[in-house]
Formats: structure tokens, sequence, C-alpha cells
């Protein structure tokens, strides 16, 4: 039996019957197979959760930007946050008297600050881009008076400007007297056209196939952002010449008591950021009278110096049922 062991070919036979069997130590190891690592599975936050602006050396991408609620203002509209001199005096280089309107029309002012009376005062608020309905290519209802713009406005959420937010929002942040600057430019803005006797009798009659072709006859307004250089350092377009613009009044002024018009129509009148109607009554309507809204801002959170505040918004005396939202100039 010991030399049978001895001779090679039983010794394997033998060996590999103890490996079937599966006696330990009865197989010669066999040689390792090579498999690729299988990559262990990380963790993955939801991207939601995740807030770069925390994480150093990130870049927000676009859906990590302040979204629409976050904004202080409404997507439409513009946030003018800035200093304001209410009461502000600057010395004419260039002026005219304008016979048939009574006023005095100034052409080019110095290049230097206006002078304030009594202090200026920080005011945050939010103002339409354009007249109403505040879009780009459209058209200014006119023929509204002051009650309908007021109702006009809360319609949508906002409110009339005040003067002083108008002025501001035209000034910009340079504090320029013209909104493009300090010399008047009829190229800029809808201003200086020649005047056509209206018809009262018929534009102001209650049959629009009567009123409609003379209040047609009588327009030389232009669409809203047609004269890309109207603007102030604010992005605030069309604030002088195109249409009049009601606004509240910070106290009763004149005929229009809280009323006022502001910026001038396209006529040849005082189209500029300070000069204000108000000589006509609250109910007045014309063929080139419209409106554009403000609104509250949002509060600052990293506060500042501290807001001014308004006084009560005068009161809508125009039943809901009577509010007439006007007429508006087919576009050109």
């Amino acid at each position: 039996m010991v030399y049978l062991w001895h001779m090679p070919r039983v010794r394997r036979v033998w060996l590999g019957f103890l490996c079937l069997i599966g006696v330990s130590g009865g197989c010669e190891p066999r040689p390792e197979i090579e498999r690729p690592e299988r990559p262990r599975p990380t963790a993955v936050r939801p991207v939601a959760s995740v807030e770069p602006a925390h994480i150093p050396g990130t870049i927000a991408s676009e859906s990590n930007t302040p979204s629409a609620e976050e904004s202080p203002c409404p997507s439409d509209m513009i946030l003018v946050d800035t200093s304001v001199c209410p009461e502000a005096r600057r010395h004419c280089l260039k002026d005219e008297y304008s016979k048939a309107n009574k006023i005095t029309i100034c052409h080019r002012f110095p290049e230097a600050p206006a002078k304030c009376i009594g202090g200026e005062r920080r005011q945050r608020f939010c103002i339409d881009k354009f007249e109403a309905p505040n879009r780009e290519g459209a058209r200014a209802p006119v023929m509204v008076d002051f009650y309908d713009a007021m109702a006009l406005c809360t319609e949508k959420g906002k409110r009339l400007c005040w003067e002083t937010e108008w002025i501001a929002a035209c000034e910009g942040p340079d504090k320029l007297p013209f909104p493009y600057g300090y010399v008047r430019d009829p190229k800029k803005c809808n201003i200086d056209n020649f005047y056509i006797k209206p018809s009262l009798e018929k534009f102001y009659d209650t049959d629009t196939r009567i009123s409609g072709p003379e209040l047609l006859r009588l327009d030389q307004g232009v669409a809203s952002g047609a004269k890309p250089d109207c603007k102030s350092g604010f992005d605030v377009h069309d604030q002088t010449g195109n249409v009049d613009e009601w606004v509240m009044l910070e106290k009763k002024r004149g005929k229009g008591g809280w009323a006022g018009l502001k910026g001038g129509a396209w006529g040849h009148v005082r189209n500029a950021c300070r000069p204000v109607t108000t000589s006509h009554a609250p109910e007045f309507t014309y063929y080139n009278i419209s409106y554009r809204c403000c609104a509250d801002a949002k509060p600052d959170e990293a506060g500042g110096e501290p807001l001014w505040k308004p006084p009560p918004i005068p009161a809508n005396k125009k039943p809901a049922s009577r509010v007439f939202r006007g007429w508006t100039p087919p576009s050109k």
C-alpha cells in the first residue's frame, strides 16, 4: 500500500477523490479571479436641501436665485430705495414762457445738485416700469379721473403713487431734473407735438361712436417703451411726456385737493420731474390723462435709515359700479 502511495498517478487520483467528498485540505488552492471593485453607494442629499450660499466656494445656480415671493416688489414693478428731497430748488439756465398754458418751461438746468429745502428722507417703494397697463408695447388708457385711477390700481393689489415717489423714480439715483439728464430733449421723450384744438362736446360724449373718432383724431401718444431713452436711472419709462399721470399729494393743494398730475403729456408743457398740476378736480378727465401704479415694498431686512411714513391714503369717493377703465387708443 505504501508503495502504491508513492506512485504519482495513484496519489493524484486519491487527492481528487478527497476533493470531491469535501475533505479539508484535499484540493489545491484555485487561483483568484480579479473582479472590478463595485463602487460603494454614497448618500445623496436632495437638491432642494442643498444651500449653496452656505457652502464656501460654491456658486448658486439659477434655481437658487431669489424667487418672486422673496423679491421686495411684484415681478412687473421696480424697487426704488433712495433719499428724496420733498422740496428742491434749481436755477434754470434757459427758460421759455408759454402764453397758451401760462407756464414757464425750462430747457436747461446747471449740472449741479438742487438745493434741498427742509432736508431729505428715505423712501422705499415699488413702481410700475411703464404707464398703465404697465406692459411694454401697450397704449395707456386715457379719460380716467383720479378716482378711476385709484380703483384700477387697487384692483391690481397696488395703489397710486405719492407725488414724492413719482419724483424719486423720475430723478433717479443721480437726482436729475429730467429722467435722462439736465437738458430738455424732445427726441428722447414724446413731447413738444403740435397742439390740435379739441372738440370738448365730441370727446366728452358718452356715445363712443361720437367720442371715439374725436379721441383718435387728438391722439398723439406712443406705445409704452417706444422711446427707449425716455427712462430714469431706476429704469422707469415714459414718466415725462406721452400722457399725464395721476398721483396722490401729501397735503391738499389747489382744486385737486389730494389729486395731482405729473409728467405732462405729448404737448409743449412742463415735461420735467418736479412740476405738478393741482388745478384740476379729482373728477377731471381729459384726452391725454392716464396713470401708473405704485405699491409698498416688503420690509428691508438689512435695516438702514428709518423710512418715511406716508399719510393715510385718501378715500375713493366713486362707487365701484361707476369706475371707468378709460379709452385705449389702438396700437399704431
